[in-house]
């Protein structure tokens, strides 16, 4: 599997990557290799040498050994994701990947597709994010074999029936304007602080789209742009489980009819709204959500990623309760429920504590997330976080904090790869990152960290505090903008009886001024978002 891995990393991803890093985000941000230009062209007489043709594209294929288990599981990871989203069609290729998912075949029509997979317990399904899209599906491997003939008539011949198109569109429109604004504060405080930090940036976008862009587009649209960015120029068919004897071979084959399509793009520059540091979203609300982060130079390719891992862990692991976060605010003073923070972009997956794999990105964020908050204890709240941040970086982590974040992450981080189908995705993302194996690598460094290497990596590479972007969402941005820029102290009132320390430290971090000035805190109603 490594060898495979790695062959794959270099002659898929590695040309890509080497001319498509992430470029300058925000302030600060790294700047990163432009594609390399072309050599100087000789004259010829274009009638006697004629410009040969180009090298044709074939399709890559990742397989992992085949194991013992009955199941066979099928990524196809498609080097395609919102980012390759045009301007003014915000959300394109999210709505293109469902019509090719569940919008039947030229044959086989939505109801008569669900058919033909049911006696093989098999869906195909999608998801999208700003970098990659992955269509899976797991079958039994009696019936794998099959199954590659529909698959590939699903990824080939999509059906691109107008009433589909017009339901999926409604659909995704009704995500925006009746979920995402009314009832997914979480949700929606996290793609705030996107648009704070990646503002004219394609990451800066919400994955299903803007409403506007939504109901401006075409079914000829979505067919040009499914041959741009879903064709062979961009797929990695991934098979992993008990898969028969010429499996992946199969699947190439059959893919070889997809377009050739384009090459995967430079990531644009830009972003960040300009002297905008807190984005206060206006809505009705019963909480207030809490979203901080910055843009970061590093990834999970960095040799100094895995002390990044255990200090980040060791501050605020996904709903998990070692970190310094979810002690000092949940457990502590009972502030609210959830309070983490993450090296990376996070996306979780499903009702698992796990990040959802095949969300690779080339340029990463570091958040925190505060989940909810009380409208009485928000403004404390996040002073409160922001002052056990800056002991983070100021005082850092005691070796004590950084063993048992990294004796956790030593078992916890098994459970990532619990089965076929987990590996095969863990795979995609380290040929992606040219990270081959990474966990067992990460497993192998995690005794040898010292609280003086997490620190000094953390000092290293976690943005200021003053260079945090905030996102608010709450149903009275004008008391909580008022609150912030008067730098009045926060009072925290408490039920029961609290020890005194903490009382004394809650009187520091209750004065802690945010330095905020009047045109850096920025109110916008929810109907302007997205």
């Amino acid at each position: 599997m490594t060898r495979r891995a790695a062959v794959f990393a270099c002659t898929f991803f590695g040309a890509v990557l080497a001319g498509c890093g992430a470029a300058p985000v925000g302030p600060g941000g790294p700047s990163v290799p432009s594609v390399p230009s072309a050599p100087a062209s000789v004259s010829v007489d274009p009638v006697s040498s004629p410009a040969p043709a180009p090298a044709p594209v074939s399709v890559s294929h990742l397989t992992l050994p085949p194991g013992r288990s009955p199941a066979v599981a099928i990524r196809l990871a498609f080097r395609s994701g919102f980012a390759d989203d045009p301007p003014g069609a915000a959300g394109l290729t999210a709505l293109t990947a469902q019509l090719i998912a569940e919008g039947g075949t030229v044959d086989r029509p939505p109801a008569a597709l669900k058919e033909t997979l049911f006696p093989w317990a098999a869906r195909i399904e999608v998801f999208v994010d700003a970098d990659m899209t992955v269509f899976t599906t797991r079958v039994h491997r009696d019936d794998a074999a099959a199954l590659v003939p529909v698959l590939a008539e699903v990824l080939t011949r999509p059906r691109w029936a107008p009433e589909e198109f017009e339901r999926m569109r409604r659909d995704a429109v009704d995500e925006i304007e009746k979920h995402l604004r009314t009832s997914d504060d979480e949700t929606l405080g996290k793609e705030a602080l996107a648009h704070l930090v990646f503002a004219g940036h394609p990451y800066g976008r919400y994955v299903g789209g803007a409403v506007a862009d939504l109901k401006a587009m075409t079914l000829s649209q979505v067919r040009a742009h499914a041959s741009r960015v879903f064709g062979r120029a961009r797929l990695t068919i991934g098979v992993s489980g008990g898969w028969p004897p010429g499996l992946p071979e199969a699947l190439s084959a059959a893919l070889e009819a997809l377009p050739a399509g384009d090459p995967v793009a430079a990531l644009l520059a830009g972003g960040g709204l300009a002297g905008v540091r807190m984005l206060i979203v206006d809505k009705k609300a019963p909480a207030v959500a809490l979203s901080l982060g910055a843009p970061v130079d590093f990834d999970r390719a960095h040799p100094d990623f895995p002390a990044l891992m255990v200090g980040v862990s060791a501050f605020g692991e996904h709903r998990q309760f070692h970190g310094r976060l979810m002690q000092r605010l949940r457990e502590e003073r009972g502030l609210n429920y959830g309070d983490y923070a993450y090296p990376e972009f996070f996306r979780q997956d499903g009702w698992s504590t796990f990040a959802r794999l095949n969300i690779p990105r080339r340029r990463q964020l570091f958040s925190i997330w505060l989940r909810p908050v009380q409208a009485a204890d928000a403004v404390f709240a996040l002073r409160l976080a922001l002052h056990e941040y800056d002991a983070l970086l100021r005082d850092g982590l005691t070796q004590e904090e950084v063993t048992r974040a990294a004796r956790f992450l030593e078992g916890y981080t098994r459970l990532f790869e619990k089965d076929a189908d987990r590996r095969l995705g863990l795979a995609i993302d380290d040929a992606f990152y040219g990270t081959p194996e990474r966990l067992a690598k990460l497993r192998a460094a995690l005794p040898g960290l010292t609280a003086e290497t997490v620190n000094a990596a953390l000092r290293k590479h976690l943005p200021a505090a003053e260079a945090l972007r905030i996102a608010v969402v709450t149903d009275d941005a004008a008391a909580f903008r008022a609150a912030v820029l008067s730098n009045a102290a926060s009072v925290k009132a408490y039920a029961s009886e609290k020890p005194a320390s903490l009382l004394e430290e809650d009187a520091r971090a209750a004065r802690r001024p945010f330095g905020l000035a009047p045109d850096e805190v920025r109110i916008v109603p929810v109907g302007a978002l997205f």
